[in-house]
């Protein structure tokens, strides 16, 4: 099946997206942002860096990225197909990902900084078990209390005003360069975000040229 990159400025649904393509054509959904928030929760010595880093709005450094991201594409459900969410951000981490495996596509979705900053400034997230919630629309039954596991739904600490900024900063200085290296390579599907959910599905699959329902 297809190896797949997706992009998109945060808070654009890329996510969701890519959870949808994966359950449906059988991939592999790697979100660096969950590895990562994964090392946060579990309090290791590499997730105490990540909390510091992404609450000041900072990007991860590459050799910690590159480092997590070969390890995981190594392992052995990677090899029938994945979609890759959150990585590459910059020239040096498109260019390492092309090095280390063929893709078939790289899916852009496209939204304003205007919609995606009012869509993070409403995510929430479980405290305990890391269950997405969002004030816009997946709202827990019970206010501030996650229909899973009982926890605490909290904002994020990274969706603050002065950090949503600066990943902005982060996304159109460093990130988006790194569409045109993948338009040389004839790469790029760009699709319109501020759609429904589903009709940006069927954009997606339409532009892989895989069935749509």
């Amino acid at each position: 099946m297809g190896k797949y990159v997706i992009m998109g400025i945060q808070g654009s649904g890329k996510g969701t997206q890519a959870k949808l393509l994966a359950a449906d054509y059988d991939l592999v959904h790697i979100s660096m942002g969950e590895v990562f928030r994964g090392h946060i929760r579990a309090g290791t010595r590499l997730g105490e860096t990540i909390r510091e880093l992404v609450a000041g709005g900072h990007l991860v450094p590459d050799s910690i990225v590159n480092q997590v991201l070969r390890t995981r594409l190594g392992e052995g459900d990677c090899q029938s197909g994945f979609v890759l969410d959150g990585y590459p951000r910059d020239l040096a981490q498109a260019a390492f990902l092309l090095d280390l495996v063929p893709l078939d596509a790289v899916i852009n979705v496209v939204v304003p900084d205007a919609v995606v900053t009012a869509r993070m400034q409403a995510r929430r997230i479980c405290a305990d078990c890391g269950h997405d919630w969002n004030l816009q629309g997946r709202r827990p039954q019970r206010p501030g209390i996650c229909d899973d596991c009982g926890g605490a739904v909290v904002a994020r600490e990274d969706d603050n005003p002065v950090a949503i900024a600066a990943r902005l900063a982060d996304f159109h200085a460093q990130t988006a360069p790194v569409l045109e290296f993948f338009r040389e390579h004839d790469l790029v599907v760009d699709v319109d975000g501020t759609q429904a959910p589903d009709h940006v599905q069927e954009e997606i699959r339409r532009g892989l040229g895989l069935p749509v329902a």
